[in-house]
């Protein structure tokens, strides 16, 4: 046993062994050696890239010409291209060969990709017959083949899970009953023809919303992110974390977690985000005393992180915006100081780890603190920039209206020619060998000279998503546009100005060479997507077809009895569970259609008003700890596969280290000021309330961290831990300790509705306790109304303004459908107003005046400052 251990211990992964890891999770295994086949798999792989750029442009310029395409015949040729690729890229089996494609799959290859592109051709036809109701037997027959395609495709690219539950899905939609399915969510089946006709040839299943948004928003996002790495950017953000990193931290392995935030805003995935930085920061770490599985946890930790690092963000992010209703940018707001907390609380937890330990740094030793300040003050002076930015612009559109977009494009033009200038004068990156004997870590000035111009890209990304509000589609084709400039002209810029004509040629091929590159790598990582998303959309036409969204929602509150801390607890073990097997998106897709609005509803039943927002981001930040639970954590496998640990031990190490990203969801749940809600970024009080709410979180989820460690100014003994725990939580959320000495409202009786509505002010909120028959099961359930007052007229208009409609009976206020359309409408949608017992008001709740919650601050603080005079007897290093 010993002699296995240490067999597995000293082994050593080659770069092509690593490479493979990445590709046979997210681009596919298999390399054919006959160079048609290979060509063939590029060549359509570049042909997706290209029909993906084409049906984005904004412009549709070939209109005259050619048809323009709707988003019902999009979606069919986009999961044409995923399925066709998904059989040649992804064996069958781990024994299937991988040097040739063997018939079945070509097969099954262009069946499937007949089967979708079936629904692309005939889309006029199905508007008339199957989606119409009137399915033709061809049709249907056609629509089955391509679920069974579907579901294989969707095995050999993201394993058996999604195949599994997709396939559980269908069958409970078709039988409805039998004894396997309890009696809470039977109902009477759905009819074969019915089912094929739900989940492939109609637009709610298959080619849904899911689908739809691969199409549109992911897609284009994962190809800008796929060019930048390729054109050299992912290499230039790992050095310029290790440049900075090493030289203003006392740990120079805390460049683990900042290269990780790095190149989380270009990789969508965490696994090849965990080989590509992973390569160079685990041996890096190994070297200064982390064990194998510690320093692949802090990798895994930090790499899965990406996908909540704005402004691109994972897949499941644009999904937020259909199922929500709501702009990116919205999505953007709510996620950045929990992204922004979480990683410097990781950057902390491994400052802490090193102190533990007491290792060497190897480059300059400075404070902790120090290194957060300098952060901060960076991004003080980018936002001051980029504001005087804005400015700058808003002053060119209002002298030059008709010129200013040309005179921006021609600035974009001359500055990227000026910072290319700049990198011409150093020598390309090179990365060091972090297995070298002797490690110099580069630095900030030798660095970030390099590639400035690889942030001209991410500007014009952020600048059409937060400043001109384009939708993210729009945003990421110019970014994307931008980025193909400068991935063929960089070289042989470079070339020019280092007086290098005679390699002009050269340069540009090679040039070429990265964009086609950088096309079919875009490409092959949307396989997975693509096809995740496809066979995700069964789910959700189930769960709109058949009870059990709403019945299995009431078994969850059932067995949490009706409490939320439970139910949220039990959602996210759900999640975890399901994350075993599925990727972040389709479990962010299971989940969210289940879940999502059952813990908005059973928050409004316990008078806690959770937004929508809040719900979704509370399953999302679970769903990205699919790739870090064990036993399938294939992040941690990959860590593991880097550093020669055990990858079960690194996967629970790594999800101890994300302690914090599992308890952020619950705090955000209870004060949703942290994701910002309600907080208007429009004006200098809603900035000055954002910055408020950072710091404060920030200090709080340091001190999170410290007592998940055991380890602040001194190693820490239990009641100390305790003690900071709470002090955090008090921080987070204030307002808890408030609640249970003071009633937040006032209560008024139903009678008085009338008479409240007419004494509240304008902006202000009253909240109505509503009860009445469920419209689905007939037993009294309650809710809670928010109502908003709105205008300055009588108690009649403003009610009137609500939609709700009233019908006082003496001490009983009774209510009727509310008014279509509105609010009261959408929240209320779960009663049954035609019942013999009446929906009515139980209760009328106003705000009332009370002492700030920012007072219980001071004893949170003093019982901080207890904890430091303790551990400063102890203290015998610099905690800072």
């Amino acid at each position: 046993m010993a002699d296995q251990r240490e067999d597995r211990d000293d082994r050593q992964y080659s770069d092509d062994d690593l490479q493979d890891l990445v590709t046979s999770s997210d681009s596919g295994a298999r390399a054919p050696t006959s160079r048609a086949t290979a060509m063939l798999i590029a060549g359509t792989a570049m042909v997706w890239s290209l029909f993906q750029l084409w049906i984005a442009q904004p412009q549709l310029w070939f209109g005259a010409y050619l048809p323009v395409l709707n988003s019902s015949q999009t979606r069919p040729i986009h999961l044409m291209f995923a399925i066709f690729l998904a059989f040649l890229a992804y064996p069958a089996f781990k024994s299937s060969p991988r040097e040739r494609i063997p018939l079945i799959d070509w097969g099954l290859a262009l069946v499937g990709a007949f089967c979708a592109f079936y629904v692309f051709w005939f889309s006029d036809h199905l508007a008339m017959t199957a989606r119409s109701g009137l399915p033709t037997q061809t049709q249907v027959i056609i629509g089955s083949v391509g679920l069974l395609v579907l579901l294989e495709a969707s095995r050999r690219a993201l394993g058996p899970a999604l195949t599994v539950v997709g396939g559980l899905f269908l069958l409970y939609a078709w039988f409805g009953t039998g004894w396997l399915i309890p009696d809470l969510i039977e109902h009477e089946g759905l009819s074969f023809t019915s089912l094929i006709n739900a989940q492939w040839l109609d637009t709610a299943g298959v080619f849904g919303i899911p689908l739809g948004v691969s199409t549109a928003f992911v897609f284009l996002f994962v190809l800008f992110g796929s060019l930048l790495d390729k054109a050299g950017a992912g290499n230039y953000f790992i050095q310029l974390a290790f440049g900075g990193a090493g030289a203003s931290a006392r740990w120079s392995c805390q460049a683990a977690v900042v290269g990780s935030a790095m190149t989380g805003l270009i990789s969508g995935s965490s696994i090849a985000n965990v080989v590509t930085t992973g390569t160079f920061t685990i041996p890096l770490m190994k070297r200064v005393g982390f064990s194998k599985e510690q320093a692949g946890a802090v990798e895994v930790a930090s790499s899965v992180n990406g996908q909540i690092m704005p402004p691109v963000m994972g897949a499941a992010a644009f999904l937020m915006v259909e199922f929500i209703g709501i702009s990116y940018l919205e999505v953007i707001k709510h996620a950045f100081i929990p992204a922004v907390i979480s990683y410097i609380a990781l950057v902390y937890i491994v400052h802490l780890e090193a102190l533990k330990r007491e290792m060497p740094a190897l480059g300059q030793s400075k404070s902790f603190a120090g290194m957060i300040v300098k952060f901060l003050l960076g991004f003080a002076v980018a936002g001051i920039a980029f504001t005087a930015l804005i400015y700058g612009v808003d002053a060119l559109e209002a002298a030059l209206p008709s010129l200013a977009a040309p005179v921006m494009m021609v600035v974009l033009g001359l500055l990227y020619l000026g910072l290319v200038w700049v990198a011409a004068k150093r020598p390309d990156l090179a990365m060091d060998d972090p297995s070298d004997e002797e490690i110099k870590l580069p630095t900030v000035g030798e660095v970030y000279a390099t590639g400035l111009h690889y942030v001209l890209p991410i500007i014009v990304l952020v600048w059409f998503l937060m400043v001109e509000r384009q939708s993210p589609a729009k945003s990421a084709f110019y970014a994307t546009c931008l980025m193909l400039f400068i991935i063929v002209t960089q070289r042989p810029l470079k070339a020019l100005f280092r007086g290098q004509g005679s390699q002009l040629s050269h340069e540009f091929g090679a040039g070429l060479h990265d964009l086609r590159d950088g096309l079919v790598a875009g490409a092959r990582n949307m396989i997975g997507i693509g096809v995740a998303t496809a066979a995700a959309g069964i789910i959700v036409a189930t769960v709109t077809k058949t009870p059990i969204g709403t019945e299995l929602a009431g078994l969850v509150e059932q067995l949490s009895g009706g409490i939320l801390i439970l139910m949220l607890i039990f959602v996210g073990l759900f999640s975890l569970i399901l994350g075993m097997g599925l990727p972040t998106t389709a479990n962010y897709i299971v989940v969210s259609s289940l879940m999502a609005s059952v813990v908005v509803n059973l928050g409004a039943q316990e008078g806690l008003i959770v937004p929508l927002i809040a719900a979704h981001l509370f399953v999302f930040y679970f769903g990205i700890m699919a790739d870090v639970t064990p036993p399938v954590g294939l992040a941690s496998f990959a860590a593991a596969a880097v550093s020669g640990g055990d990858p079960i031990k690194t996967g629970f190490t790594a999800f101890f280290y994300s302690l914090r990203t599992v308890a952020l969801p619950f705090l955000f749940i209870y004060n949703p000021a942290l994701i910002l809600y309600g907080i208007d970024l429009g004006t200098w009080f809603g900035i000055g309330q954002a910055v408020f709410i950072f710091v404060v979180a920030t200090f709080a989820m340091l001190l999170f961290a410290a007592a998940t460690q055991g380890y602040f100014l001194a190693p820490s003994k239990i009641h100390e831990s305790a003690a900071l725990l709470l002090v955090a939580f008090t921080l987070f959320v204030p307002g808890f300790w408030l609640n249970q000495l003071q009633s937040p409202f006032q209560s008024y009786a139903p009678a008085q509705f009338e008479t409240a509505v007419a004494e509240a002010n304008a902006g202000d909120t009253l909240r109505l306790k509503i009860e009445g028959p469920d419209f689905t099961s007939g037993e009294i359930t309650e809710t809670t109304l928010v109502m908003d007052i709105e205008g300055d007229g009588g108690a009649a208009e403003r009610i009137d303004a609500s939609g709700l409609l009233l019908f006082p009976e003496g001490d009983v206020v009774r209510l009727d459908e509310p008014m279509f359309g509105t609010s009261a409408a959408e929240k209320l949608g779960n009663f049954d107003f035609y019942s013999d017992t009446p929906v009515q008001i139980s209760q009328v709740q106003a705000p009332r005046e009370r002492i700030t919650k920012y007072v219980f601050y001071i004893p949170a603080l003093l019982l901080l400052g207890v904890v430091v005079l303790l551990q400063r007897r102890r203290q015998t290093v610099p905690a800072f």
